[in-house]
């Protein structure tokens, strides 16, 4: 038994992704808390047929649990999914930029940004209105990128999360 992804129009062809047995569930999910990271990875694309997110460890694995458990009972009711995207559009007020930062490119909450400058590491949280540094409160990744090298920098580089382009 498989299920298909689903696919937007104009793109290829959905991969086939296999049902996961229900009774084959609590040993995958053991499976993914004692896998490593790149076998998480590989779990990941052969879970959802593309490459993983550049998201920490913990994201992965409770991504991976509900894959697992969706594959095998299933997923949200359409009635609970509608629901949602109406308290999305609450939240950010039917605006489809805003929902896309927040979905494809801003670390999930609760996500630890580390980097080190200089020999020292800087670790920033990223909460519900922003990032903390050092138990204060930031906007944005760049303000904190400028008190910890005293230059402006893009946060979003300074912290490996964007590419610099060519």
């Amino acid at each position: 038994m498989t299920r298909a992804t689903k696919s937007k129009p104009g793109s290829t062809p959905a991969l086939s992704i296999p049902a996961i047995p229900k009774p084959d569930v609590p040993g995958r999910l053991a499976a993914i808390k004692t896998a490593t990271t790149p076998d998480l990875k590989q779990m990941w694309r052969e879970l959802f047929g593309a490459e993983p997110p550049p998201y920490n460890r913990r994201f992965l694995e409770s991504r991976l649990s509900y894959r697992v458990q969706e594959l095998a009972y299933g997923g949200l009711k359409p009635e609970t999914l509608a629901r949602l995207e109406a308290l999305g559009e609450q939240i950010d007020g039917k605006n489809i930029t805003l929902r896309r930062i927040r979905k494809d490119q801003r670390p999930i909450t609760g996500t630890r940004l580390i980097r080190e400058y200089q020999g020292v590491e800087y670790v920033v949280t990223v909460t519900r209105d922003g990032f903390d540094w050092q138990g204060r409160p930031y906007q944005s990744l760049s303000a904190i990128a400028r008190a910890i090298t005293g230059t402006r920098w893009n946060g979003w580089l300074f912290f490996g999360l964007r590419k610099a382009s060519a």
